[in-house]
C-alpha cells in the first residue's frame, strides 16, 4: 500500500500504516488482526505520520489509500479529510461531487463514499518528534467473496 507525502516532506517524515479489524462485541467496539477479515468485516487504517528530522516541517500533507475491493465509510475518517479522490491524481473537496445527465440537462450529484480511492489531510506543520494520526474505516466489499 502506498501512502503519498508532500515532496518538501517525504525526507523527514515517517509513515507507519496499520490496519486493525472492528467488531462489537456487547455493544462495545473491539479490534483484532486485519490479516482474517472476509468479506463485510470493517477493518480500520490508521497512518501515523512523525516528524524524525530536528526541523519544523510544513505543510505535511497525509494521503491514505482505500484499497481495492474495499469501501470507505462514510464519515468515518478522524479527524474528517478535507479531500477525497476516486482516481488518485485529482482531490476535491468532502463530499466529493459529479455532473451526470439525466434527460438531456446536467445534473450534480454526490459521489457515493464506496468509490472513494484516496483520502488527503492537510496537517500542516510537524515539529519534531512531534506525530499526527489519521483515521479511516472501510468495509470489504461483498463482491469479493469467493
Amino acid at each position: 500500500m502506498t501512502l503519498m507525502l508532500s515532496s518538501l516532506a517525504l525526507a523527514q517524515v515517517k509513515v507507519s500504516l496499520t490496519a486493525v479489524k472492528i467488531t462489537v462485541e456487547n455493544g462495545k467496539e473491539a479490534e483484532s488482526p486485519a490479516d482474517k477479515a472476509k468479506p463485510g468485516d470493517l477493518i480500520e487504517y490508521r497512518a501515523e505520520y512523525r516528524n524524525a528530522g530536528a526541523k519544523v516541517q510544513n505543510k505535511v500533507v497525509a494521503t491514505v489509500p482505500i484499497p481495492s475491493g474495499m469501501e470507505y465509510v462514510a464519515d468515518s475518517a478522524s479527524p474528517q479529510p478535507s479531500l477525497a479522490s476516486t482516481d488518485g491524481r485529482t482531490f476535491a473537496a468532502v463530499p466529493l461531487k459529479r455532473t451526470v445527465q439525466r434527460d438531456g440537462s446536467p445534473v450534480e450529484e454526490i459521489v457515493p463514499a464506496s468509490a472513494y480511492r484516496f483520502l488527503r489531510w492537510n496537517l500542516g506543520k510537524l515539529a519534531p518528534g512531534a506525530s499526527a494520526t489519521v483515521k479511516a474505516r472501510a468495509r470489504i466489499a461483498a463482491a469479493n467473496a469467493k
